[in-house]
């Protein structure tokens, strides 16, 4: 089973391969949340996760409930009880191996940011350039 952490290893995760989706996230709520442009998420089975450490939850919608870690506040889960009972989406990036899953779609695209669409057209450097 793939493991992840947050970022002060506080809380650590193993998850299943069998996804019930790999997706990236464009939608505002997952930029604000986690500070980055996009979110990479994996759906399993809340049975099949398991949890080492306390997370904090958020309520960010009517339904939706993110967790993190409360020590160095990396998200790591969301839950929806109304879109997804009883399953938990993985922020698969903070997998110790990012690699063992790959995005399968792109969702809530309406509100990508314009320059995501031009990424291949940035100048890009293997490490910080000196």
């Amino acid at each position: 089973m793939p493991k992840g952490q947050c970022h002060c290893g506080a809380v650590q995760y193993e998850m299943p391969t069998e996804t019930s989706h790999t997706s990236l996230c464009h939608c505002s709520d997952c930029r604000r949340h986690s500070g980055a442009p996009l979110v990479a998420w994996a759906l399993v089975s809340r049975d099949k996760l398991r949890i080492s450490g306390e997370t904090r939850e958020y309520a960010s919608s009517e339904n939706g409930r993110r967790h993190f870690c409360p020590e160095c506040g990396t998200s790591l889960f969301y839950t929806n009880e109304a879109i997804f009972p009883d399953k938990v989406d993985v922020q698969f990036s903070t997998l110790d191996d990012p690699n063992a899953f790959v995005p399968t779609t792109q969702i809530q695209t309406a509100e990508r940011i314009h320059w995501m669409e031009q990424l291949n057209d940035i100048p890009e450097f293997e490490r910080y350039p000196g």
